[in-house]
Order: structure tokens, then sequence, then C-alpha cells
């Protein structure tokens, strides 16, 4: 890189973090990592119906949860600031006036009923809506007369006719766009408050970005943002535009698809280290067939030059798959403490539990975490380790309880956990182990009885895994229930 990388992430506080933002952050994020660059949020909150300092902290969390910093921007400062739209008011001002001062921008008294009326007019003769430019050459006594009217007017650009505009995108190649088929757009609304082409351009030049990597919806918005930086003298940034992304029906993603914001995915108990994996790979490739990346392995490999054109399929299955390895690989003690509100939720868990109760939901989570995709999941599985007895799930499991042998084995395990509090994994290997050869029974002789009578079914968890889980107390009492002590 021949200047130093400064990128950014600007999103509307007009909601949750999304799947597609939380991917243009990444990127962003990944870009300035990899090339020692600068990290930049800011909030793009012209909207001033819909924004909310809510949602801003909500993006925030979202991206904090995710495991990205950002060094310039919201609630971190730097050079630039303020990092919010609507404190930049006088900035934008500044830049419209001279673009008013040398006749490359005007102001437009058009209502909004003549606007329409031109519109209609231009479809039904079969050309594309674009504002015609009937106020750029307004005379002084014209203006004076909306005015007097009480019209406020906007500001518009005048685009230049006549020319193709090249966007030289890093990930698309050359696109071009005819400046005819633009029309003369506006840049500040009546009110004052700038139009995202107009901010975007402004605060992407004044922040020194070097590089703007967004979703390839904003690619039509290029050529006007190109104008924009050449009637100010501006340099343009380069820029890439990343692939939209698709549910599995290969239409844009939506809220039929499943979840659409980070806070959902949290909520539902996927990690933030699956999800990341998982969002880097819509649309990039790390060049082999490796998918389990962590995200410094991602950001050691990351480059703008594996980012596909084509649009990125957000395939749920592969997400589960992906959280359920990473919650199978995660630390014992974070997991269970990630997965104890689902437990209090459920009735299964105190609201201040002690550390006997940690230790406990420690060994459920051991024999939980092979089934789960997410930890939500969890609630399904709760009932066959909480409940005192247990019903044969079917004729099968029935049988295997009515052999002479059974209430030997039983009343065996019984014995060997008679007056405990607790067991952990080892203790009931060795008790398992053992059985057997004091008993003088083959091993699936000992083993598929107390499966049934502790489960209901012929297969299911490991044993080892589920007695501690289950605990002695309740062990016993299933083993009493099943007609063995």
């Amino acid at each position: 890189m021949s200047a130093p990388v400064r990128v950014r992430f600007a999103p509307s506080p007009t909601g949750p973090l999304h799947i597609g933002g939380a991917r243009s952050a990444l990127f962003n994020w990944l870009f300035a990592r990899r090339y020692g660059g600068t990290f930049i949020v800011r909030m793009e909150d012209t909207d001033l119906e819909r924004s909310s300092r809510q949602s801003e902290q909500e993006i925030l969390t979202s991206l904090r949860w995710l495991g990205l910093d950002w060094d310039e921007g919201i609630e971190v400062g730097g050079p630039h600031a303020p990092y919010r739209q609507t404190e930049r008011l006088e900035l934008y001002k500044k830049y419209a006036d001279i673009l008013l001062q040398h006749g490359r921008a005007y102001h437009c008294f058009c209502t909004e009923e003549e606007l329409a009326a031109e519109r209609e007019a231009q479809l039904a003769r079969g050309v594309t809506p674009a504002y015609s430019g009937r106020c750029r050459h307004l005379t002084e006594g014209q203006k004076q007369a909306f005015l007097a009217q009480g019209r406020r007017p906007v500001v518009r650009f005048a685009v230049p006719g006549g020319r193709v505009l090249t966007v030289s995108d890093l990930v698309r190649g050359e696109v071009h766009f005819e400046s005819e088929g633009i029309g003369d757009f506006i840049i500040v609304k009546s009110d004052g408050i700038p139009t995202y082409n107009f901010a975007v351009v402004v605060d992407d030049h004044e922040m020194g970005i070097t590089h703007v990597i967004r979703a390839e919806e904003h690619l039509s918005n290029t050529p006007r943002q190109i104008l924009l930086y050449e009637a100010l003298g501006w340099s343009c940034p380069q820029f890439a535009h990343v692939s939209l992304i698709l549910g599995q029906d290969r239409s844009k993603m939506s809220k039929r698809h499943g979840a659409t914001s980070i806070e959902q995915y949290r909520e539902m108990g996927y990690l933030p280290e699956a999800l990341v994996n998982f969002l880097a790979l819509l649309g990039w490739s790390p060049g082999g067939e490796q998918e389990v990346l962590s995200l410094e392995e991602i950001k050691s490999m990351f480059s703008l030059d594996r980012v596909a054109k084509n649009p990125a399929v957000f395939d749920m299955d592969k997400l589960n798959w992906l959280n359920g390895h990473y919650i199978r690989q995660a630390d014992l003690d974070r997991l269970t403490t990630l997965a104890l509100p689902y437990l209090q939720r459920a009735g299964y868990a105190p609201a201040s539990p002690t550390a006997a109760d940690m230790r406990q939901l420690k060994r459920l989570m051991v024999a939980v975490r092979p089934y789960l995709s997410c930890l939500a999941e969890i609630e399904q599985h709760l009932p066959l380790y909480f409940a005192d007895s247990v019903e044969p799930a079917d004729e099968e499991a029935r049988q295997v309880l009515t052999g002479e042998h059974v209430p030997g084995v039983l009343a065996g395990l019984a014995d060997k956990l008679a007056g405990r509090e607790e067991i952990d994994e080892e203790e009931a290997r060795a008790i398992l182990k053992s059985l057997p050869k004091e008993l003088g029974l083959p091993g699936k002789k000992v083993y598929l009885p107390l499966r049934v009578a502790l489960t209901g079914r012929t297969h299911g968890p490991e044993l080892y895994q589920f007695i501690p889980a289950l605990g002695p107390q309740r062990v016993l009492k299933r083993l009493v229930m099943a007609g063995g002590c």
C-alpha cells in the first residue's frame, strides 16, 4: 500500500446491526488490520426520524461482541471528531456553499407535486425518470418570487452532460456509467440536512479515507460521488463493492430467511467466533479447503483480490455446523456461563447459582454440547437431565429392563453412588469400568440396562458423561423408578 490504509464503517443508527452491515464492518476491519491501517467507526444519523442513540449503542455493542475494535470514531474520539453527521452540519454547509459559488450546484424550488408530475410524464414517454434541471437557470427574480411563496429550496448538484464515468473497482473491475442517466441530484435537503451521497463524500475526504469497502448496492451511488469529488477538487478513494448476501432461495436476504441482526444471533446462543468465521466466508475465500478459521488467521490472510464478484449465499446449515464446532471447542467455564441464562429461563438453574451449582452445570454442558448447534437448543435437552424419572421410549427399551440380571445391575450402580453428592467424569468412568467384572457380566448386559434406566433410550449420550450431569441423587431416583433398587 502506497499510503497508510484508512477505512471506515459508517452505519445509520436506525436499528440493530444486521448481517450485511456486520460483514462490511468485518471486511473493513480485516483490511485495516491486515495492512497496519486505521479503522474508523462513524454514524450517518441524518435520518432524523428513525435514528436513535439506542440503535447507535446496539450497533457498537454488536461490533465489540464480534471482537471488532476501532481506532477512531464514536466513543473513541480522534483527530476528525465529531463522528456523528448531525454534529458536522456546518462542514457540509461550507462545501455546499463552495459548490453553489462555483456554479456546480444550484437551488431548486420544485415542489413534490411538480416533481411527481415530471416523473409521470417521463414514464409516459418511456424515458428513465431523472430531474430535468428546470431550476438550473432561474433568475434572481424568479428565486425571490419562489421564496415569497414560502418555498424552501433544496440544493441540487449540476451533473455535467456527455460524460462516461468509470469506477475502477477493486472487486468488480471497471464499471462504466453515463452521466446522462443520473440527473441533477439533491445534495442538501430543504431543512439543511445533507443527503447520503454528499455527506459521505465530505466525511470520507475530511477523514482521509483511502479505501471504501461496502456492499454492492452502493455501486450505483458511486458515479454521483465521483462527480462530487471532482467538483470539489479532491482525489477519490479506491472503491471495493462486495457482493450481495442472498438467502438459500437466491433472493435477497430478509427476515423470512431467519434472523437478520447480530443481536438475534447472540440471543440464540451463537458464539462470536463462529459468526465472524461464517461472515468472513460470505464472499471471501482463504484460497484453500479450510473453513474453520480464527479471527487472527483470517486477518493474516485477508485481501480484496479474494473477494468474490458473485453473490454470497447465507447457508444456515453451514453456520450451525460452524457454531457447533466452536461450542465443542470452547472453554468449559466460558460455555457454562454463556449457557446459564438459557438454563435459568427454563427454570433449571437458580438466579444466583452457588459454586456447587456451577460445577454441576459444567458437567451438564460436557454431556450436552456434542448435540448443540446453538446454546438456545439446550432447553430441549434439559428434561432428560432434570426429571426424577424417565419412561422407556419404546418396546425395545422396555424389553431391555425385563432381563433377570437387570435388578442386580441397577443395584450395583446404586451401591457405588450411595451417599455421594457429586461425581465427576473420571469417577464415573472408573465405576462403569468396574461393574461388569464385579457382576460377572459382559459389558453390554451392564451398560444397556443402565442406559435405558437412566435415559429411557437404547442410544444416547455417553454414560460416563451422563451420570455426572445427572448427579448421584437423580441417578438413584431413576434406578429406583426402574425397579432395580
